[in-house]
């Protein structure tokens, strides 16, 4: 896809974000969402050769609308400034769908690629699932975190919301307590695309996507509790 076309385009959105804007560069967005899909789809291809629970996930279902949803925010802009998609196994987007863990990039109108992978803000009995299995596999837990190659490109997993005391039902002497007390199992990065080229930009995303594959394989593991 045109890289800098897309920054440009959302560059623009960002400083003129109303209704009337967005209809007079429909055909601009219309275009731009070809390419982002088509980048999906070829994301799709190559991140299944070594992740295969992917190799069915729906491109066109993967992609996020640019409609901002309003209802309970102050900010009442109607289009988001980015253009993102998240992968995943069961082609479920959102965690509270039960869409299990992803992956997941942005691009925005500064110009920065967000890239992440894991669970962000699971629904209750999702994340309990996860803390509880950090305890019961507290060993390959631990060898998860020393991963070189996710190590290496995501540092360790993103601390955002962490509560400050152990969750109810777990000991502050819990294996891996610091990480019990996360709200998400996530790593990302981000860095400049401004200068990047469309073949640099995909071949990006698959190396940190499979950078982050052994984290999402034990995420997958995982089995949520049916509720009764």
């Amino acid at each position: 896809m045109h890289v800098r076309d897309l920054t440009q385009y959302l560059a623009e959105l960002a400083e003129n974000n109303n209704r009337a804007w967005f209809v007079m560069n429909k055909p601009r967005y219309d275009i731009l969402r070809a390419e982002f899909l088509e980048l999906v789809v070829r994301l799709i291809a190559q991140v299944s050769k070594f992740d295969p629970a992917i190799a069915g996930c729906n491109p066109k279902k993967a992609l996020f609308r640019i409609n901002r949803d309003m209802r309970f925010s102050h900010d009442k802009s109607p289009y988001k400034s980015y253009f993102s998609a998240s992968i995943t196994a069961s082609g479920l987007k959102k965690p509270s769908q039960g869409g299990g863990p992803a992956y997941y990039f942005h691009i925005d109108a500064s110009g920065t690629l967000l890239i992440a992978s894991g669970e962000y803000m699971p629904p209750a009995d999702r994340l309990r699932a996860i803390r509880q299995q950090v305890v019961a596999d507290a060993n390959g837990f631990g060898k998860l975190l020393k991963n070189k190659k996710l190590v290496e490109t995501y540092g360790d997993l993103q601390t955002e919301g962490q509560l400050k005391r152990p969750p109810k039902g777990f000991d502050a002497d819990s294996p891996h307590i610091e990480y019990i007390k996360m709200k998400n199992f996530i790593v990302w990065n981000e860095q400049s695309v401004k200068k990047m080229l469309s073949d640099a930009l995909e071949k990006e995303l698959v190396s940190g996507f499979k950078d982050a594959y052994p984290l999402v394989s034990w995420l997958r593991q995982i089995k949520t509790p049916i509720a009764e």
